[in-house]
């Protein structure tokens, strides 16, 4: 109801006191974020980002606010609650100048005072070997699975649920990543060791989509405009979901009845569960198998830029970090203290030594 009355309002103003057109503000934020390829996340935050801006302003229309109006928000959102992350408000920051850029046509620069945020750098946690078998074995069924190729495969969250069957070539042991971060595709390893799982997986996948197909459904949401192109691909096999979603759901576009993948929260709760349970001394989220898989790779001896294609990066600075993690000391450097020669001498204080001094 919120979001519809903030829609509704902006319309009506939009109408009434500028002269646009009656399609609606966060439509036309939508329609510019898709026209240049943003991504579905990047246009769902944007849009999230506006809604709190014209919230904060008690629901007057950006057209009335000027750099001072922005200004102000960005700052509540560095004060308010501790604050928020950088990568946050840098975040907010460049969704409100994309409306008064691309929708609004008022050019806008940062506001006088507010810079983008410094992002803080921080050393990604890492498992052992030990530690991510202890918590895939704490798992069962399809989280398993999941987390399992997050760790073997280096994908990011988004990117294991949103495979498609085509996307495992089993017989090769590759798997390709569709318009990962920043729109680009990669390959990676498909683990030998889940290759039997997936087979008993994916055939339980098809008994699935063979009883949606009976009951006159079984059409997935294709990317692209390939509905139109290819009708037929959207009941074929290869195009369904890897981890299919428990239940189906209608499309609010095509009033279609159709089964999503599996969302993202499944995978999350099931891997904190587990690391709850085994009572480990890291923070273990999804993502840390993907940084544990770099991590391990690396220490296994494989230079960098083949771990950056692997996990996708478009800098190899990005991969960099991994160098930090390694399990050689910091920056895999051997300390001089470890040299044979001072390795086998008692590390003594300066206090025993002159203690020693005196007696002799």
């Amino acid at each position: 109801m919120a979001c519809r009355g903030i829609r509704c309002l902006v319309a009506e103003r939009s109408e009434r006191s500028f002269g646009m057109p009656s399609t609606r503000l966060l439509d036309q934020l939508t329609d510019s974020l898709r026209v240049r390829r943003y991504s579905p996340r990047t246009i769902e935050a944007y849009s999230a980002w506006v809604r709190r801006y014209v919230q904060f302003h008690g629901m007057r229309h950006p057209r009335e606010l000027d750099a001072v109006g922005v200004r102000d928000f960005l700052s509540h959102l560095s004060h308010s609650r501790g604050g928020v992350a950088a990568s946050t408000q840098n975040q907010a920051m460049a969704a409100i100048l994309f409306l008064y850029r691309e929708v609004l046509g008022v050019p806008m620069g940062p506001p006088q005072g507010i810079q983008p945020a410094k992002r803080s750098h921080h050393v990604p946690t890492v498992l052992s070997a030990r530690e991510v078998s202890r918590v895939l074995q704490a798992m069962e069924g399809t989280p398993r699975i999941m987390a399992s190729l997050l760790y073997g495969s280096g994908l990011r969250l988004t990117e294991c649920c949103s495979l498609r069957v085509k996307d495992l070539d089993l017989e090769r042991g590759e798997v390709v990543v569709r318009s990962g971060k920043g729109g680009r595709d990669r390959r990676t390893m498909l683990p030998a060791a889940l290759v039997p799982v997936l087979r008993i997986h994916l055939a339980k996948v098809h008994r699935l989509h063979e009883r949606d197909l009976l009951a006159g459904h079984g059409a997935v949401a294709l990317p692209d405009g390939l509905a139109r192109k290819l009708p037929a691909a959207a009941r074929e096999f290869a195009w369904q979901w890897v981890f299919p979603a428990a239940r189906r759901y209608v499309d609010a576009e095509g009033d279609c009845v159709r089964r999503h993948h599996i969302h993202a929260t499944v995978l999350q709760r099931a891997v904190t569960e587990a690391a709850r349970a085994l009572q480990l001394p890291h923070r273990v989220s999804c993502h840390t198998f993907r940084h544990s898989f770099a991590t391990h790779l690396m220490e296994a001896g494989y230079d960098i830029r083949t771990v950056q294609e692997l996990l996708g990066h478009r800098d190899v600075s990005t991969t960099m970090i991994y160098t930090h993690v390694l399990n050689r000391g910091g920056l895999g450097v051997r300390s001089p203290l470890d040299e044979p020669d001072l390795s086998r001498r008692p590390v003594q204080s300066k206090q025993g030594d002159s203690g020693n001094r005196r007696r002799r």
